[in-house]
């Protein structure tokens, strides 16, 4: 496939990291070349976020000849730009899952899910990946009829799925724990948590280069041909391998014409404030957990480990970002926390996400020899670095994983990639408008 990939280049200098507090605060990392020249290895990775990074390492460790090609810098993408939040389960609750699947499937997909924070604990432990890692993750509901829902998700997770890291919070005490009247009761969720996204990243780079992944930075994928070998073809170079994987999520443009029909970028956008002190930003989050809301365009923030508030809010639908980020996106931060009116927004950013009909991720065989997975929906964190062992895997010859990761159901969008981008403004519009009602 011939990409004609404009979110690659629209909103963003090519080959830079945008201004973000990620950015400014991101640990020394190497610069990998550009591909130039014809070259031949096992597997060929495009994309260079989470999935892609993590796969290409994983492969590594099996022994395979990797050749990872990213467009921009290592973690430029969404990986680089994102709230930072890990959390537990697929993208859907999982007595959702429970009602779409099969008993045994959704056991299946929450045993991947719980498995995707040990993939993600393990490379920052193995590599000693300095990111922030915090543990504890508070989902907050916006709405007093949503509480008894978060009362029996929490009994089914304790009581079925012997997992006693998640407890349902009261009204009073959540107030306690963060300094807002928006919300009623919630649910705390320690085994869930936050890091810094691009640090993460970064630390990835460094490990699968030293598992001698080949990494080839400003190297935009134009052109891919399925068959055996694959051919995948940059401005200055040539890559011939025997597997290929897609790793581009809201980054795919023309790749793929299947994987495009089920899924589709979107955009997201976060401020940084400037430091607060200890005792103000105890005030805003009194265990330093990272917080998400109950609302259909959600609210996620956390504080940085420098005490600033990380607040990610508001979604687009059209390809440009706004012209004023900052003011975009304090507004939504200001109806939660209206005490800070009074404090400067030192960075404000976005990034291209992709999501899916059913908002569960899309892992798909495309052929005997390429694969791809994405559409993670905002749940990437921990689900896209397991996509990386799980890609890994199915290569090496167990795809069991994989296949079960292909068998949740994520239907194609209306009118397929020419007419998803409209049909869903107007859905989303009118989820929206229910938040405020």
């Amino acid at each position: 496939m011939t990409s004609t990939n404009t979110l690659l280049h629209l909103n963003d200098r090519d080959g830079h990291y945008p201004e973000s507090y990620y950015a400014a605060s991101a640990n020394p990392c190497s610069d990998y070349p550009a591909l130039e020249g014809d070259i031949k290895c096992d597997v060929v990775v495009v994309g260079g976020g989470f999935t892609g990074l993590s796969s290409a390492l994983h492969l590594a460790e099996h022994g395979y000849d990797v050749v990872l090609l990213e467009a921009h810098k290592v973690g430029w993408g969404a990986s680089g730009r994102n709230g930072g939040q890990i959390g537990t389960g697929q993208r859907r609750d999982q007595d959702d899952l429970e009602e779409m699947l099969s008993k045994d499937t959704a056991r299946q997909a929450w045993n991947i899910a719980e498995e995707a924070k040990s993939v993600l604990t393990g490379l920052i432990d193995k590599h000693n990946i300095a990111c922030d890692y915090k543990p504890g993750c508070l989902h907050a509901n916006h709405k007093k009829r949503y509480d008894i829902h978060s009362k029996r998700f929490v009994e089914l997770l304790n009581e079925h799925y012997d997992y006693d890291k998640i407890r349902y919070i009261e009204p009073q005490e959540l107030r306690e724990m963060v300094g807002t009247e928006d919300y009623s009761a919630g649910t705390l969720d320690m085994g869930a948590g936050h890091i810094h996204p691009l640090n993460f990243a970064l630390g990835i780079a460094t490990a699968a280069s030293s598992a001698s992944v080949r990494i080839f930075e400003n190297s935009e994928v134009l052109e891919t041909k399925h068959g055996e070998p694959v051919n995948v073809r940059t401005a200055k170079g040539n890559v011939k391998a025997r597997f290929l994987v897609y790793a581009c999520n809201g980054y795919l443009g023309g790749l793929s014409k299947k994987v495009g029909r089920h899924v589709m970028p979107i955009n997201n956008y976060v401020i940084a404030t400037g430091p607060l002190s200890d005792e103000r930003a105890r005030s805003l989050i009194r265990d330093d957990v990272c917080v998400a809301d109950s609302r259909f365009v959600v609210n996620y923030y956390r504080l940085s480990a420098d005490k600033r508030m990380l607040f990610g809010g508001g979604e687009s639908y059209g390809y440009r970002f706004p012209k004023d980020i900052k003011s975009f996106v304090r507004r939504h931060m200001l109806k939660i926390y209206p005490q800070l009116d009074d404090v400067r927004i030192d960075y404000g950013w976005g990034g291209t996400l992709a999501i899916t009909m059913s908002r569960l991720p899309y892992f798909q065989r495309l052929s005997g020899n390429v694969l791809s997975a994405s559409g993670y929906s905002g749940s990437g964190v921990a689900l896209a670095t397991c996509a990386g062992s799980i890609i890994a895997d199915a290569i090496h010859g167990n795809a069991s994983r994989f296949d079960v990761m292909s068998s949740l159901p994520t239907p194609g969008f209306p009118g397929g990639s020419a007419f998803r981008s409209p049909l869903l403004m107007l859905g989303l519009t009118w989820y929206a408008l229910r938040d405020r009602l």
